[in-house]
């Protein structure tokens, strides 16, 4: 396993002060953004000629890999929702919503073979994340379905076409969201193979879900890791529940995005899970801790993680 970061954190630095900054605290991967003016990596530049080679050449530079693309906010266009709350990712029809965040997941996975990623890393959408409770609409997530079967197994043929997989990462306000969704969208998708996980414990835990139940059940799905921890904030929790609305830097919020160490994920527990399924890729620092600065965060979270690391696979029994 190597320890990487999702680069998002620095973005308003430019992607050379990134490089220099992370190589420089230990950090052997990078995870980039892929969306649309995310600051740091333009998709359609990358397909130009030989600019592709260039940036893979100018991160090798410093002692890095990338280890994914990361396109969460136009993978979310392709379900929705497509009313306002997305017009600042597109604004449009919906029908135009779903033609742009299609379009763009294509060309995400291109650069991703022009830069020789196996992975990108987004969120698949949900057209109504209300459906899960079955009121009004008992069967409400099922009659998703067909949409969700039909748009992204379109989508997957493009990556199927450049090799790329693409690693969902279960949350609130996504098709799939726990164990169960997750397991259920492998079925519909036929099994295929470019359809995966991106395995974020915070959001399973903010979900209520056991983060190690998930490894167990989706093992061989699991194409990319976030380190980000949670916190269940007992003070709090009983007034505002677990998704509290307004914003994440209140003070009485029920739950809190923290980084690793600072929250209730047991990262112990996490990486064993993670080495007893063979993973044995990066595991990408994401940093959304409100409590915390950018440099103080990430430096924390980097000296927690680095002793934890399992750096060889197991040698078989010698006693």
């Amino acid at each position: 396993m190597k320890l990487g970061i999702f680069t998002a954190v620095y973005a308003h630095l430019g992607l050379d002060e990134v490089l220099r900054r992370v190589s420089e605290i230990g950090f052997e991967a990078v995870e980039i953004p892929a969306h649309r003016n995310n600051g740091l990596l333009d998709i359609e530049d990358v397909l130009k000629g030989n600019n592709a080679k260039r940036l893979k050449n100018k991160v090798e530079s410093y002692g890095l890999t990338i280890s994914a693309l990361s396109n969460h906010i136009e993978g979310q266009l392709v379900l929705g929702p497509h009313h306002r709350d997305t017009d600042h990712f597109f604004e449009g029809t919906p029908k135009e919503k779903v033609a742009y965040g299609t379009e763009r997941m294509k060309k995400t996975a291109q650069a991703a073979d022009a830069l020789e990623i196996p992975v990108v890393v987004g969120f698949c959408g949900c057209e109504d994340w209300s459906r899960w409770f079955p009121w009004p609409a008992d069967r409400g997530w099922e009659e998703m379905a067909d949409k969700f079967v039909e748009r992204w197994d379109d989508i997957l043929n493009t990556f199927a076409k450049y090799g790329v997989k693409f690693a969902h990462e279960p949350h609130p306000k996504q098709y799939a969201y726990d164990v169960e969704t997750s397991e259920l969208t492998v079925k519909l998708l036929g099994g295929r193979k470019e359809w995966g996980f991106n395995f974020d414990p915070a959001n399973l835990l903010l979900a209520g879900i056991d983060v190690v139940a998930f490894i167990q059940a989706l093992g061989d799905r699991i194409y990319h890791v976030h380190v980000k921890d949670g916190e269940i904030v007992k003070h709090n929790v009983g007034r505002s529940g677990m998704f509290a609305h307004g914003d994440w830097q209140r003070i009485d919020r029920g739950f809190r995005f923290r980084i690793p160490g600072w929250g209730d994920v047991p990262w112990k527990r996490v990486i064993t899970e993670l080495r007893l399924i063979n993973y044995d890729y990066v595991l990408s620092l994401e940093h959304e801790d409100a409590t915390m600065s950018r440099q103080d965060g990430v430096t924390k979270a980097y000296n927690f993680l680095k002793p934890l690391i399992i750096e060889k696979p197991f040698e078989g029994r010698w006693w």
